[in-house]
Formats: C-alpha cells, sequence, structure tokens
C-alpha cells in the first residue's frame, strides 16, 4: 500500500500549500488596502517616482517605431497591477536600458528589441526555475550588492544631467529647477507632501496652456503581433539582449530583492526566484506584442519608496493608468509623454538616486543582511574590526568604480569581486605563512630539548 499513501501524502502536502499561500495573498491585499487608506497621496505621489528614468527611453523608442506605446502601455500597466497584488510592495516596470541604449543607436525595428527582450526573459526564467539565481545570490558578498547600488544611483544623478535642457536663454529653466530642487529639500521634512505627484500636476497644467496638445484625439487599441524572423533574432539576441541579461541579473533581480529588505525590514519582500520569474512572464507575453522589454529596477524601487509609495497599492494605481491610457488615449498620452518639461524630471531622477546611494551607509552596520544575520546566530554582528571594515569599504567602492568607469553593471560587478577575492587570497597566504612559522617554531623547541 505505499502508492495510496505516497498519493495522499502528496495531496496532503499541496493543499497545505494552497492554503499558505492564499493566507499570503490575502494578507498581502490587506497589507495594500491598509496602507492607501491611511496614506493615499503618498501611495499616489510614490506611483510617479519612477517616471523621470520611464518617459525618456519610452519617447525616444516610440519615435523610431521601435516599440509600441500602446501595447507598453497595457502590458506594463498589467504588470504593475499584477505585482502590485502579488507582491504587495512598490516593485518598478522599467525599461531594459541596455536594450534600449543598443536599440536607439542602430534604430532597431520591432521584432528585433522584441528578441532581445524575449532572450532576456527566457534566460532569467532558466536561472529562476533551476535555483541557480538564488544560489548565485547567497554567494555574491554584500558590499557587492551595496557597490551595484550605489553605483545605478551615481549614474542616475549623472543621467540627470543629460535630462537638463541646454538651451535656455532666459533663464526660466535654472529658476525652475532651482525652485524645484527647494521643494526636494523641503519634502525631506515634510514627508507626508506628495512632492512627486505635485511635480506631475505641475508638468500636466504647464501642458494644458500649449495649444498643440489639443490636436490629438481618443484612440482605441488594436494590438498585432510582432514576430522575428531567425535573422532578427539572431540579431536582437547578438547585439542587445547578452549585454543586457547581466544588468537585468544584477540590478533587476538581485539587487533589488536585497533593497526591498532594506527599505521595507517589516514586510514580506520576494525572493530573487520570484522576481525572475515576474521578469520571464512579463516579457514573454508583452514582447510578442511590440511591447517594450521591461524588468525590475534598484533606481525605481529607489524612487517610488522616496516619494512615499510603501506597498503595492501604488504601483496598481499606477498600472491601472497605464491600462486606460494604453487602450483608449495613446495619443494624448504621447503628447504629455513629448511636452513634459524636461527639467522638471530631473529633479526626479537626482532624488530617486540619491536615495539608492542612501542605501550603502549601511555597510558597516547592524542593518546590512550579512551582519544581522551574525548577530542573530550570537555572534560579534556589527561588530567589525577596522582592518574588516575598510576591505568592505573598499569592495564597495571597486563595484561603484567599475560601473561609474564603464557604464556596465558587469564590469563593475567582476570588480567588486576580484577585489574581495583579494583580500581572501591575502588571508589564506597570511594563513598558511603563520601556519609555517609555528610549525618552525615548534620544531625548534624540540630540537632544544633534545639537546
Amino acid at each position: 500500500m505505499p502508492a495510496p499513501s505516497r498519493r495522499s501524502h502528496y495531496l496532503t502536502a499541496l493543499n497545505e500549500s494552497s492554503k499558505k499561500a492564499k493566507t499570503d495573498f490575502l494578507q498581502v491585499q490587506r497589507y495594500n488596502i491598509e496602507t492607501f487608506h491611511s496614506q493615499p497621496l503618498a501611495e499616489i505621489s510614490g506611483s510617479f517616482g519612477d517616471i523621470g528614468t520611464l518617459l525618456p527611453i519610452l519617447i525616444a523608442l516610440t519615435q523610431i517605431r521601435a516599440i509600441s506605446l500602446s501595447s507598453t502601455l497595457v502590458f506594463s500597466g498589467l504588470a504593475n497591477i499584477l505585482t502590485g497584488l502579488a507582491f504587495g510592495i512598490p516593485l518598478p516596470v522599467q525599461p531594459m536600458k541596455a536594450i534600449a541604449a543598443v536599440a536607439l543607436a542602430q534604430n532597431f525595428s520591432q521584432p528585433e528589441i522584441a528578441s532581445a527582450g524575449i532572450f532576456v526573459a527566457a534566460a532569467i526564467g532558466f536561472l529562476s526555475i533551476t535555483g541557480l539565481i538564488q544560489w548565485f545570490t547567497e554567494e555574491i558578498p554584500i558590499p557587492v550588492i551595496k557597490g551595484i547600488q550605489v553605483g545605478t544611483g551615481l549614474s542616475l544623478i549623472i543621467s540627470a544631467g543629460n535630462l537638463y535642457p541646454r538651451l535656455d536663454r532666459h533663464g526660466t529653466n535654472a529658476l525652475v529647477l532651482i525652485l524645484a530642487f527647494l521643494g526636494l529639500l523641503a519634502s525631506t521634512t515634510f514627508r507626508r507632501v506628495p512632492y512627486a505627484l505635485i511635480i506631475l500636476l505641475i508638468g500636466i497644467i504647464s501642458l494644458i496652456s500649449t495649444p498643440w496638445l489639443h490636436r490629438f484625439n481618443f484612440s482605441i487599441w488594436h494590438p498585432h503581433t510582432s514576430i522575428p524572423s531567425p535573422r532578427e533574432f539572431g540579431k536582437g539576441t547578438l547585439e542587445a539582449g547578452i549585454g543586457q541579461l547581466p544588468l537585468t541579473t544584477l540590478n533587476s533581480v538581485i539587487a533589488v530583492a536585497f533593497l526591498a529588505q532594506d527599505l521595507l525590514p517589516n514586510v514580506q519582500t520576494p525572493s530573487t526566484t520570484s522576481l525572475g520569474l515576474s521578469v520571464m512572464a512579463i516579457n514573454l507575453v508583452g514582447c510578442w506584442f511590440g511591447a517594450m522589454p521591461v524588468c525590475h529596477g534598484s533606481g525605481g524601487l529607489a524612487a517610488q519608496y522616496r516619494f512615499g509609495a510603501r506597498s503595492g497599492a501604488s504601483i496598481i494605481f499606477l498600472g491601472l493608468l497605464k491600462l486606460l491610457l494604453g487602450l483608449f488615449a495613446s495619443e494624448i498620452a504621447l503628447a504629455v509623454f513629448n511636452g513634459f518639461p524636461n527639467v522638471l524630471l530631473c529633479v526626479l531622477v537626482i532624488a530617486a538616486g540619491l536615495e539608492l546611494v542612501g542605501v550603502g551607509e549601511s555597510l558597516n552596520t547592524a542593518r546590512s543582511r550579512d551582519l544581522s544575520q551574525i548577530g542573530e546566530e550570537g555572534g560579534k554582528g556589527e561588530e567589525l574590526t577596522e582592518e574588516e571594515r575598510k576591505r568592505r569599504w573598499a569592495v564597495m567602492f571597486m563595484t561603484v568604480a567599475g560601473i561609474l568607469a564603464f557604464k556596465n553593471d558587469a564590469v563593475g560587478f567582476f570588480a567588486g569581486m576580484l577585489c574581495h577575492w583579494s583580500f581572501q587570497a591575502q588571508d589564506r597566504l597570511e594563513e598558511r605563512r603563520g601556519g609555517e612559522g609555528r610549525i618552525r617554531l615548534g620544531e625548534q623547541g624540540e630540537g632544544e630539548r633534545t639537546v
């Protein structure tokens, strides 16, 4: 009778797993509702915190017809809604930046950019399903993870300069920038003020006064597929997909998982496996319809947190807005995106970068995950020697240096890992020398006793 017993055990385990999943899901929805009810303006404001990095890439890819704006709004909106329901945190849905950069430089077609997104989604899905991404996460030192986060934050701040309008004859942009920045500083003291929402409303009001906005009408989404040929798939994969893969793995999955734990320590945050499967599902569906390849990102999470988002309710709100625009008003959306003042986006990107850079401050404290775990196990916790502190800073800043110098997360990652391994090799060499010295002393002592 072993077979029925085994089957009964399997059904019991499946039933318990199903009950736990249902309980967790209901708990997430309760948290979403309670958080939105307690601070609705903050959640709405936080949902727009990432538009500074989203809009420039979205507009540029739409203008060269590499993506369908309506499909991108529909599928990224659905992704926002589903991730908000599933994870209960303000998890962003961002463009895959390396793919976007290559697509803009080489004027990719829709099938070519779709190929790159499908390749990355399949690769991340494979790493997640096999458990390799979880193993990889556990093997990466925390200083390297912090370095990726800080490097990404500094990259955002640098990129903000590219958004600032170069032509400013009357000094209007400079005045707006100063006022917006003063408002940003004030928002650090008055946290309940929905800064990002105010900036968004100011930008839209400035557009309403322009006559060209009224030329655009409502339009219904007509989905169409974008199926790549073997040649297009090869080009998209080799020239854009492979370069995006390490960036998505490091910044959009691993760094996001750690950042969510840092920013929301009292909330159950998603695992790297869950985040990887999320990236896979979003792109294996949307890219076939001309949607922009997207992923999650630590910069977007930092931005949305900085401007008030604390739950999945914020991105569910954003997702519903995107979905409505994509289904009925993509032309109006494009007009608003094109005309939105870049000087206001500049300030939002700077704020997001600063929030992400601030994560590095906890490197040598008990808030760092590896040190807090040591403390829980009865060790020293945050009590590090001065040499250990210096080494951890060195690894983190070596990672940052690689990211900034080469504008590539993968280079920064390998630079940080090489620095970490060099310290380990130095320790082993010193241990070996110390062991040999003790052996010689022991042998010498024995010789003296026999004389």
